[in-house]
């Protein structure tokens, strides 16, 4: 039932060409996710996410910046604080060492949540969608 974010495979980022310039957690001059302080069995102190919260804005060296998302509800357990002096692993192991942090939907909505999971199919669908009508 825990949430782990990582960069999708279609997402620009993860094409070729593209050299993670900087990551930062500091979403406004009052919020940084990486003031986030958790504790406890009931994850006191979490920041709470909703499915539009920004979680950290990645700069690369085109001088595009990219905004992530949450895209579910929940607590923030933890941020990937390596992915800040290592950018490439973000790149290089997206799924795995290279995650963008941890979030712990409510146990009510976690049920939701998968079911409305997208299949690839359907991702890669939508991704095209945008595409076309940006084009």
């Amino acid at each position: 039932r825990i949430c782990v974010i990582t960069l999708a495979e279609a997402h620009p980022l993860l094409q070729s060409g593209k050299t993670i310039k900087s990551i930062n957690y500091q979403i406004s001059a009052n919020c940084s996710r990486l003031q986030n302080k958790v504790s406890g069995k009931s994850k006191r102190g979490a920041q709470f996410l909703t499915e539009l919260a920004p979680l950290c804005r990645i700069s690369s060296s085109d001088g595009e910046e990219y905004t992530i998302y949450s895209c579910i509800r929940g607590r923030l357990i933890e941020v990937n604080e390596n992915i800040l002096s290592n950018p490439t692993i973000l790149q290089e192991k997206p799924s795995t060492e290279g995650y963008i942090a941890v979030v712990l939907p409510k146990f009510e909505e976690s049920k939701s949540v998968t079911q409305g999971l997208l299949t690839r199919k359907e991702y890669e669908e939508v991704l095209l969608k945008r595409l076309n009508s940006s084009s």
